[in-house]
């Protein structure tokens, strides 16, 4: 918004706050509301139905993208509705349908070589983007990581106060993610070869706190860090097909057998409490829980076998033999 109205300013930033908004959600709705008051001209609690109308005719001309136009509709909703208390201006905005298209996926072999490109120094940037890729994790999401977040056995045990990266704490092979999106709090699988490349970071750098720390080492690495060395890395690499971060992300959930992720149940490294490979479904008889007998039954209680066909109780309609099926003779006995 301008310098002219603060107290409105200041009054969006509040109800922002009371809504329990984020940081970067308050900072692009201000900006937003910003946009709208420098093409309106004047305060925008004054804008009218038309003024509205003409920003997104405007916006239209100007091809600005649907999550653009979207992202400021939201906004401007979020400013007339709860600072300004004009439900009724909600109804004069519109949003645009944006169109899905299917996201770049990477191969496996492009991957493997965007992660040997990885800048340095030593293994930090390889690491970070590693777990990234392995074990699907948000760029935010890698930098808060600590080191006591790649949960293990021995943080269990009262002898061990905080869990290292070592060959003896690794029986649960999970990384507890903090406050991931929408402040939800998950677990992440961790497999052997991924172990093995932060093992072998760990013992280069010793981080204490942080897994991967920034300048100073109190805080961690910033995402924007992370993307510059992902693009770095994908420049050195000579890969030519457009990717990002987030795109290594998508081609983990898509892979069924990625390079830093699990292997298949046949091959060798495997989390030893992961279940695997799913096995064929086999029928398994359940005795007194079987549905198809009756109490007064001699045989209550137990399973249907195929040496013991069940008995049809008397009157039973059986059912229509279709086309090529032979119905057994009446009074057949069992073979």
């Amino acid at each position: 918004m301008n310098e002219e109205s603060p107290p409105l300013r200041q009054r969006m930033i509040e109800d922002m706050c009371i809504r329990g908004l984020g940081l970067k959600s308050r900072s692009a709705h201000i900006r937003n509301v910003k946009h709208f008051a420098a093409i309106l001209g004047r305060s925008p609690d004054t804008a009218t139905p038309d003024d509205l109308r003409s920003y997104q005719l405007q916006m239209t001309k100007d091809g600005v993208s649907a999550s653009v136009f979207n992202t400021r509709i939201i906004a401007l909703r979020f400013f007339f509705g709860t600072t300004c208390g004009r439900e009724d201006m909600k109804r004069y905005m519109q949003f645009h349908r944006q169109p899905r298209k299917l996201p770049a996926v990477l191969s496996v072999q492009e991957v493997a070589r965007i992660l040997a490109s990885a800048p340095g120094p030593g293994l930090k940037y390889r690491a970070a983007l590693g777990i990234s890729y392995g074990a699907g994790l948000r760029s935010a999401e890698v930098c808060k990581l600590k080191v006591s977040d790649i949960v293990q056995e021995a943080r269990l045990r009262h002898d061990v106060p905080e869990a290292r990266l070592r060959h003896d704490d690794s029986d649960r092979m999970l990384i507890h993610v903090h406050e991931g999106k929408g402040g939800k709090d998950r677990m992440a699988m961790l497999s052997p070869r991924l172990l093995d490349l932060l093992r072998d970071y760990w013992r280069e750098m010793r981080p204490r706190a942080w897994l991967f720390p920034g300048l100073p080492k109190v805080n961690p690495i910033l995402p924007r860090q992370l993307n510059r060395a992902f693009h770095s890395a994908l420049d050195m690499s000579g890969v030519a097909r457009p990717a990002t971060l987030h795109t290594s992300r998508r081609r983990r959930a898509s892979s069924a057998t990625p390079q830093l992720c699990h292997a298949s149940a046949r091959g060798e490294h495997r989390c030893p409490r992961h279940p695997g490979a799913a096995r064929p479904f086999q029928a398994q008889h359940h005795g007194a829980l079987h549905p198809c007998r009756d109490e007064d039954d001699p045989g209550h209680g137990q399973s249907l076998r195929a040496d013991r066909p069940a008995e049809r109780p008397a009157g039973a309609c059986a059912a229509p033999a279709g086309p090529g099926v032979t119905r057994a003779p009446a009074g057949a006995g069992a073979r």
